[in-house]
């Protein structure tokens, strides 16, 4: 097993099908991509004895290795994807390499670990209410969630259908962009750029001090880059009520899409996520159409905020990475504090990627931005353009 124990298979591999843009990188997956003639546990034990092994590859990791990327293992998760500290009982947690005595963040817990640790040069994850960014955050990445739709799920266990997206990490900004190149469709001409850069007051007021004061320091070096600044509210002016809309229509098709089998197999999950399982399971599903039609009258008046040319500016998290261990009551308030930041571009169904920093104690934190509908690739042309990366290529 590896020191950082990111893997549940680190001998896995298998080796590019043609030479192409990614030749020379290798990338690892959260364990929940189909791989042939390979069985993904999700995180827990019980998922692995009551499924088979896949006939065929995702599609995400068929488009990666026809352009030249190898994969090198496949990664630890949280219990079937449904928990933000990365912690997990069965097959223990990865150790976060920019943050002793501190959780790496989950879902795509392993994947993170291994970019940061230098394992590999990037790695796959999901992420449905926050689990490729939060993780990203707390390991000091750069980490990537694209729109809604934008990158396929075929291959992919999922968790809610109305959220679930393949993100992916990387310790560069390029690395980030080369694999939007490949994943995403590009279409049309150049974006012509973005001009404004929206601060949501909501959104900064949930960050502790310190954090807000560091991230808001760095977005001066964004903003010298020709970025207008202004100061917003978000429509509805209340993230608790996103937070609730999104946590709720979450549970409700987690339910939809796992309740038959957890209570056909009783699987044993560890602390927290049983909880949240019974607890998706009290939920009406007579609710949902009120929510989705809610959840759509936001993601209209967040495309007029946005339109093409805004990017919203926001504390990835709350604050550093929490210490390990952490369960009950406190667990679940760290988790609601996280996903009213995570749930904007969530709810919304569009495309965020977060930026390392440094704390003031030295342990990572992330700075996103989030761009108007399907503005995914513009995104990461636009972040690498203005990283040092981009300057010193230039």
């Amino acid at each position: 097993m590896d020191e950082w124990n990111a893997y549940i298979r680190s001998d896995l591999a298998l080796e590019p099908v043609s030479e192409g843009s990614l030749s020379g990188l290798a990338f690892a997956v959260k364990d929940v991509f189909a791989i042939a003639n390979y069985t993904n546990s999700a995180g827990n034990p019980d998922w692995l004895r009551t499924h088979g092994p896949a006939d065929r590859h995702a599609q995400t990791i068929e488009k990666l290795l026809h352009h030249g990327a190898r994969l090198r293992g496949t990664t630890v998760t949280d219990e079937l994807m449904y928990s933000l500290l990365g912690e997990n009982v069965h097959y223990g947690t990865p150790v976060n390499p920019k943050a002793e005595g501190r959780v790496p963040g989950g879902s795509s817990s392993g994947s993170a670990v291994a970019v940061a640790a230098g394992l590999v040069d990037f790695a796959l994850g999901t992420d449905t209410g926050g689990s490729v960014r939060v993780p990203s955050s707390y390991c000091g990445i750069y980490g990537f969630r694209p729109s809604f739709g934008a990158v396929s799920m075929n291959g992919v266990i999922p968790l809610a259908k109305s959220f679930d997206t393949v993100g992916w990490m990387s310790r560069r900004p390029k690395t980030l962009l080369d694999v939007g190149r490949v994943l995403l469709n590009k279409g049309g001409a150049k974006h012509p750029g973005f001009r404004k850069l929206l601060l949501p007051e909501e959104a900064w007021s949930q960050a502790q001090e310190d954090v807000r004061d560091l991230l808001l320091n760095e977005l001066q070096a964004f903003m010298k880059n020709g970025l207008d600044s202004e100061w917003v509210r978000l429509p509805g002016n209340d993230l608790k009520e996103w937070a609730d809309t999104f946590r709720t229509i979450q549970g409700t098709e987690i339910w939809q899409e796992h309740g038959e089998w957890i209570r056909r197999e009783a699987p044993a999950f560890g602390p927290g996520v049983s909880d949240r399982f019974e607890w998706a399971s009290t939920l009406p599903p007579e609710a949902l159409p009120g929510l989705m039609a809610k959840k759509r009258e936001l993601e209209n008046r967040m495309d007029s905020l946005l339109g093409q040319s805004s990017l919203i500016a926001i504390p990835t998290v709350t604050g550093v990475a929490p210490v390990l261990r952490m369960t009950g009551e406190q667990a679940e308030l760290q988790r609601t504090a996280t996903m009213k930041l995570t749930c904007i571009a969530g709810l919304a169904g569009i495309a965020q990627v977060t930026v390392p920093f440094a704390s003031s104690c030295g342990n990572p934190i992330g700075l996103s931005f989030i761009a108007g509908r399907g503005q995914d690739l513009a995104l990461l042309e636009w972040l690498y353009e203005n990283s040092r990366e981009g300057a010193a290529d230039r």
